[in-house]
Formats: structure tokens, C-alpha cells, sequence
């Protein structure tokens, strides 16, 4: 359950809406040290064209910033050890396409460090798809107040149509990340009524495909490929899922 800084501070990605959804924090988590539920693993529940969607996350902010939280992030080691003094959302991209709005526990999505709290994500989505979310937020950290201003993506919203809600439990992964000569594409299941997979770079290009069928172990050969980003891009039932992966 344990996740980066930028994961945990994603949950309160939800700005305050003048006729939001209200939420109450889920009681079961008030002594959690942190963490968000549901994690970015399990990821949000399936929605259904043109029918009103909502669900809440929970989550508890630490008080200050460990290793586990950082990473191996370079860039957030120097914060080992400080304090997170507070943090507020900015703004959450990737919501439009889906027609949904947010609210946070908090007025404004502002939090201090040691916060426990939910958000409430509501809507009525008008077409199928996945759509991914990143979230912006500013963090206050340090006797200082050092000012750190991240976003990340990781949680998404699935779309289907009525009677064909595809809710995607095994996120689709690219494994290894980074490659070299060779990747496999994992999480494809049966109910996941995958058609497709191509990998694209960041020019859009296609660089290869291939049919799903009935053989779900779906690998690429890479020694011809540049080094470089590129993406995985599933098409399924309910849109297409795009995974980023580099070539070394």
C-alpha cells in the first residue's frame, strides 16, 4: 500500500466544486500511517456511457518524507526526513474528455502534512474510452518551506457501454521497462477483449502490430528499434490503453 510521495498526495487531486459530491473520510484508515485506497493498482471502478458515476478515494498524508516515499527519485532525496508542512492540488488534467468533476474533504485542497481525508469524483461520462488523469499539485516541505511541484499519472477512468463495463483489474504493464531487445505485454485477459496491440513513438508513428485473437501472450521484438520512448497501445472493448515504456 505504500506508494511515492507524488501517489500519495494524488488522491486529494480534487478541487472544491460549488454542487460536488460530498465525501466522508472512511474511518477504517484513520490510524493508517499512509496511503491511498483504492491504490493505483486497483485503479477506479468502471463507468457507463451516459450514466452518472461516482466513487470516492481515501487516503492518509505521512507527516514527513521518508526513503520509501521518494524513491530513488534524485531530485526529492534532499527531502528525506523534513516535514510536509502542507500541499494543494493545482489542478487535475484528463477530465474534460470524460466530462467528470472533483471535490476534496478539504476546502480549496489544502492539507497538512499527517492529513487523512477523501475526495469524491462524480459525473456523467458521455463516450467510451480510457482516460488517464494527472494530477498537479504544490507541496510545502521543510522548516524552510521549500516549494516542490510535481505531476504524475497513474490513475485512469474506464469507460464502457451498458451491460459491457470493463473494469481493467490487472493494469496492462510493459515488461521489462526499460527494454532491450525484447518486451512482453501483460495483463491482458479474456475479459478484456483485446483486438490489438501496437507500439508507436512519440511521433505517433506506428512501429509494429499485432492481433490479440486467442493467444493473449502478446511479446515485441526490439534489436531493431532505436533507442528512445515509445508506447504500448492496447485497443479493447472499452477504448484503448496506452502504456509508455523506453528502448535503451
Amino acid at each position: 500500500m505504500k506508494k511515492l510521495l507524488l501517489s500519495i498526495l494524488a488522491v486529494a487531486s480534487f478541487s472544491f466544486v460549488s454542487n460536488a459530491q460530498s465525501c466522508t473520510p472512511n474511518p477504517q484508515y484513520v490510524d493508517s500511517t499512509y496511503g491511498v485506497w483504492p491504490d493505483t493498482t486497483t485503479n477506479l471502478p468502471g463507468a457507463t456511457q451516459n450514466v452518472f458515476y461516482s466513487t470516492n478515494l481515501d487516503f492518509a498524508v505521512p507527516a514527513t518524507v521518508t526513503q520509501q516515499l521518494v524513491g530513488n527519485d534524485p531530485a526529492l532525496q534532499i527531502f528525506v526526513g523534513s516535514s510536509i508542512n502542507n500541499f494543494t492540488v493545482t489542478s487535475v488534467d484528463g477530465l474534460t474528455p470524460v466530462n467528470l468533476q472533483y471535490v476534496c474533504s478539504a476546502t480549496n485542497c489544502a492539507y497538512s502534512g499527517g492529513a487523512h481525508g477523501c475526495a469524491n469524483l462524480y459525473g456523467t461520462p458521455p463516450q467510451t474510452g480510457t482516460f488517464p488523469l494527472t494530477i498537479n499539485i504544490d507541496a510545502s516541505v521543510g522548516p524552510l518551506g521549500l516549494s516542490q511541484t510535481v505531476s504524475f499519472s497513474g490513475y485512469k477512468v474506464v469507460v464502457g457501454t451498458a451491460g459491457i463495463v470493463e473494469q481493467l483489474i490487472s493494469p496492462i504493464t510493459v515488461s521489462p521497462n526499460p527494454a532491450n531487445d525484447v518486451i512482453s505485454i501483460e495483463g491482458i485477459t479474456s475479459s478484456t477483449k483485446a483486438n490489438s496491440v501496437s507500439i508507436v513513438n512519440v511521433e505517433g508513428k506506428v512501429i509494429a502490430t499485432k492481433e490479440v485473437g486467442s493467444n493473449l501472450n502478446i511479446s515485441f521484438d526490439l534489436s531493431g528499434v532505436k533507442s528512445g520512448i515509445y508506447f504500448v497501445k492496447v485497443a479493447h472493448a472499452s477504448g484503448v490503453e496506452t502504456v509508455k515504456f523506453i528502448k535503451e
